[in-house]
This record gives structure tokens, sequence and C-alpha cells, in this order.
């Protein structure tokens, strides 16, 4: 494990009966820097970082955070770190107002002491001060959670699918203000179902059953991508489904939004993947080469191959 890091494990290993939710993991966030974990429900993820939050002991294996063990030193953990879990956990009976004096008193500081941190976050939920949080919206809540996080400048920010359930123009928001954050210094650590927010982070891993499948910049992950990727349109888009699946020159195919992803088998060509489909009725083939996303990448790695039929 690296000792300066300011998050680092080393082949965490932990299980719930016969189900493996981590299974050595292993990673390295540097001091200042937005680390993203991007995976599906049950990827392991939570698991993960609620070792690293000291709130749950690995099985096998060792982490730190700020050069401290988190077992024999969760006390002095607990003081450095600001921790969003992804279930809503403030006093819903208390106001925004009393919840953040609450976390503020038991860290031994003040709302007014590091109000700059929270500032444009507290100005859009201040006008709420007075209501109870459980009445609060969801972007609301989130945005109270992330305040009562930071209230106490932590070194390393935890925050477990922060933006789930959360409309898309409160996701925007909160990710404005986890990019102003970093700039502060403070070191994010972040997990997500959502691959689009991956381009957002500094550096990405990706997580599925409890392994990380790769780790890297969200450009260097792209990059990776080891063929050719189309895009795959046609007029007769319910039936191209069952078609590409079905079509020897595809190796992988996969829906995304108005299009499907497809990669061919060697030897395999755009020209001739539309002909094929062409005589096979459809019309308004369109078969164009694109840039590889994150999701891609997690699908490749995760071994899926075709559409099923």
């Amino acid at each position: 494990m690296d000792s300066n890091a300011a998050v680092s494990a080393e082949a965490l290993a932990r299980s719930y009966g016969k189900v493996e939710a981590l299974r050595g993991v292993s990673l390295t966030v540097e001091r200042g820097e937005l680390y993203g974990i991007i995976g599906p429900d049950g990827a392991g993820k939570t698991t993960l970082l609620r070792i690293l939050a000291t709130l749950l002991l690995p099985d096998a294996g060792r982490a730190s955070l700020a050069g401290l063990d988190v077992v024999a030193r969760y006390r002095d953990i607990r003081r450095l770190i600001g921790y969003m879990p992804g279930r809503f956990s403030l006093y819903q009976d208390l106001t925004v107002e009393e919840n953040l004096q609450f976390f503020a008193t038991v860290f031994g500081t003040t709302i007014s002491a590091n109000r700059h941190l929270v500032d444009d976050i507290y100005r859009q939920i201040e006008p709420f001060r007075s209501r109870p949080a459980g009445k609060l919206s969801g972007g609301m809540k989130q945005k109270l959670a992330l305040c009562c996080a930071l209230i106490h400048k932590p070194e390393v920010l935890l925050l477990d699918e922060p933006t789930t359930g959360v409309d898309p123009v409160s996701r925007k928001e909160f990710w404005a203000m986890l990019l102003k954050l970093r700039r502060e210094g403070i070191t994010i650590l972040v997990s997500t179902p959502y691959m689009d927010e991956a381009k957002l982070c500094d550096r990405i891993a990706l997580m599925q059953q409890g392994r990380f499948l790769g780790a890297d910049t969200p450009r260097g992950i792209t990059n990776r991508y080891p063929t050719a990727l189309f895009a795959v349109r046609s007029g007769q888009m319910h039936r191209l489904r069952h078609d590409l699946a079905a079509c020897p020159a595809v190796a992988s195919a996969f829906s995304f939004g108005d299009a499907y992803h497809v990669t061919l088998q060697p030897g395999g060509s755009p020209g001739k993947l539309a002909e094929s489909l062409a005589r096979q009725g459809h019309a308004d083939v369109a078969v164009a080469p694109i840039e590889p996303t994150v999701e891609d990448f997690f699908m490749l790695l995760g071994g899926e191959t075709k559409l099923t039929t």
C-alpha cells in the first residue's frame, strides 16, 4: 500500500454468507484527486466505501486513509473524513439548520468556521432552513447531506452513489459542487452507477461482481478499446435487435439510445454488414464509426457479447 496516498487499499475481501461482495480489491487515490468507482447495483461499491469509512471490517486485505490503518486507527480516521451514504441518513425530524448545527458540534466546530466550503450549496437550501429534513425533495436532501459531510472540512470525502434517484438538473449541480471542492484540495472518492458521470473524474475504476475490471483516466479507459466500434441504425429498429444477434459477422451488439453499438468479427466490414442487413429487408441502413465510451469498455470487460434474441 502507498502510505502517502489519501486512500490506499490492498486485496480487500468481504463476504456476506456465501455472497462475495469484494474479491481482492486494490486501489490508490492520490491527495486532491476526484476518483470515481463506476458499476451497477451489487458490484460491491457500498461495501468498499463502508470499509474505507471504518463502518465495516474486511475479511482480508488492508486499507488506509491519510496513512492511517482503517482498522487500527478508526477513531482518528473518522475525524478526517466526510461520509455520505447512499441512503439519506440525516435526522429527518430535525430542521435543515438543526442538522448542520448537530454535525458541526459533533466534530467540535461551528457552521461559520467552514461556511466557505458549503456556501454555494447552502444558499440553495437556506430558504428551507426551518423545514424538517424529511420534508425536503430528493435533490435538496442530497445537498443537505453533502453540507453535513463537509461542515468539519474533511481531508477525504467518501460519497456512495450521491446522485441516485436525483433529477438530471440536481445531478449536474451536484457534480459542479464536487469539482469546486476538488479545487479546494479535498480528496473525493465517489461511487456511481451512471457512466456519464465517469468523464468528470480524474480517474475511474470499473467495478463488477466485487472486482475492479480496470482503472485509468476516462480518456485512458476509452483509448484502450481494442477494436473499431460502429453505431448501427435502420428503418426497422424493432427487427434490428434480432438480426444483429443472428449475424455471424457481428462480434458484439448493445442497445445505446437510438442505435446499436456493434463490433465486428475479424474480416468483417461495415459495408458488408450494411449489405447483409439490406438483404434481410432493412431500409435506410446506417453503419457509422464512433468513438467508444466508458460504458462500451465496461461492457467489453464484463464479458458481454451479443444481444439475446
